[in-house]
């Protein structure tokens, strides 16, 4: 057997370096396969862990973060419907005095009674006047006498007048012939002279007759005027006469009646420490009212409106208008004027509705509900009364911000419907609101909503 030669050192050096690289090579590709399945290993489940630990990190800030419900504010209706209280009133209502004075006769209308125009109410009996009535009459048929007689003196004063004009007449004429016949030689001058002085006398009688158709003249219209003086008295006194019946100034129901038969009735309106008890007698009634008559066909209703709400009213603007006493009965009213002011002690609009009661069924000093129909271009938002804070810092509301913290914001309330409220300044619809907020969730407080509803 041949045995090998040995093999040369060049040799076993390449050999024992090619297996050196081979293990480099192994060792690299295993340090390699490490580092990218370490790499993918890292990019999958580092971000987990993260993920994790930044979810258990908000539970654990979740849990003791306090709980509170949010709401959003809503739009109020175009058209909302406003209750008012309001008071029944007559439309016309007075109380009816006396013109004359005396003792009451008679009366015949009592309280409840519907009476027409013009109707008798009662009669006084008026003795002083009658006498009054009387004596005027004499005084005016005295200043037509006078009338007549101061007309029967200016007529003869006429006649005298007409009387001296003549004989004027007749005397300047003699006076003219004489005074021819003197320049003729025919007659004296002393003739002449006396027919001159007789036409002289004969002016002045002429001149003192004028003088006194002009004075009686001024009698007849003196005695005239006497006579207009005379009538006007005694007319003013018929008038006060006709007083002594009382009638109905209009037709209406009579709510008060004051006075009883005999009592003693003093002309014009006044006072009196009597009661305005209709079925009792007044025997000690002075200047006080005998009734009182209400027109029941038309009746106004008085409603105070809250000047917030105040633009919103025009004439004949109609309500539905209700009493507690009538539930089946619903009426209308039709608004027809108003105060034109604001109260300053209540800071409301007295307003008037005109309503018809042909059958009578309202009567005044009733209480009623009137319902209107509101039209609103701007209208508020509405919220929940429990968002409410009321502080010294006035009305305000709890909201959410972005990052969840409380912020209260000031509002300016409107209506109140109990439950709700309206909100007309403050707020712009997009706010998330604490539904009840609390004394604990105080200004910048990091919160939790845990419910959100419309």
């Amino acid at each position: 057997m041949d045995s090998q030669p040995p093999a040369s050192p060049d040799l076993e050096q390449q050999t024992t370096s090619r297996k050196q690289r081979r293990g480099i090579g192994r060792i690299g590709w295993a340090v390699i396969g490490v580092v990218f399945f370490g790499s993918l290993l890292a990019i999958g489940i580092l971000p987990r862990l993260s993920q994790r630990s930044e979810l258990k990190a908000a539970v654990k800030e979740a849990s003791t973060l306090t709980s509170v419900n949010i709401i959003t504010p809503r739009r109020a209706a175009a058209t909302t419907n406003l209750e008012l209280p309001g008071s029944v009133v007559a439309l016309n209502q007075t109380t009816i005095y006396a013109r004359s004075t005396g003792y009451l006769r008679r009366w015949y209308a009592d309280i409840g009674d519907r009476v027409q125009a013009g109707q008798l109410l009662a009669e006084i009996d008026s003795p002083d006047i009658d006498q009054q009535v009387l004596q005027a009459k004499a005084e005016l048929a005295q200043a037509q006498a006078n009338v007549l007689q101061s007309r029967a003196g200016l007529a003869k004063g006429v006649s005298d007048l007409k009387q001296a004009q003549a004989n004027l007449l007749i005397a300047r004429q003699s006076w003219l012939r004489w005074s021819v016949l003197v320049k003729q030689g025919a007659v004296p001058q002393q003739d002449a002279d006396t027919r001159y002085a007789t036409y002289q006398a004969n002016l002045a009688n002429v001149e003192a007759a004028k003088n006194t158709v002009n004075s009686d003249s001024a009698n007849v219209k003196a005695a005239q005027a006497n006579v207009y003086a005379s009538q006007a008295n005694f007319q003013r006194n018929t008038v006060l006469q006709s007083y002594k019946k009382v009638t109905a100034p209009f037709a209406g129901v009579i709510t008060a009646r004051n006075v009883n038969t005999g009592v003693l009735i003093s002309a014009g309106s006044g006072t009196s420490n009597t009661s305005s008890n209709t079925n009792t007698s007044n025997t000690n009634t002075s200047n006080t009212s005998l009734y009182t008559i209400a027109a029941y066909d038309k009746l106004d209703v008085n409603v105070n409106v809250p000047q917030s709400l105040s633009p919103s009213f025009e004439t004949s603007q109609t309500a539905q208008i209700t009493v507690k006493e009538l539930p089946q009965r619903l009426f209308t009213g039709k608004v027809v004027r108003t105060s034109n002011a604001i109260d300053p002690n209540t800071r409301t609009l007295l307003t008037q509705l005109e309503v018809e009661n042909y059958n009578a069924t309202l009567r005044p000093g009733m209480y009623a509900t009137v319902k209107f129909a509101i039209n609103r271009t701007n209208t508020p938002f509405v919220v929940p009364d429990s968002a409410l804070v009321v502080n010294a810092g006035g009305t305000q509301v709890a909201t959410l911000t972005k990052d969840q913290t409380v912020h209260y914001q000031k509002v300016v309330v409107g209506r109140d419907y109990g439950t709700e409220v309206e909100i007309t300044s403050g707020l712009t619809g997009n706010e998330s609101l604490i539904a009840t907020p609390t004394v604990d969730e105080t200004e910048g407080l990091r919160v939790q909503p845990v419910a959100q509803t419309k």
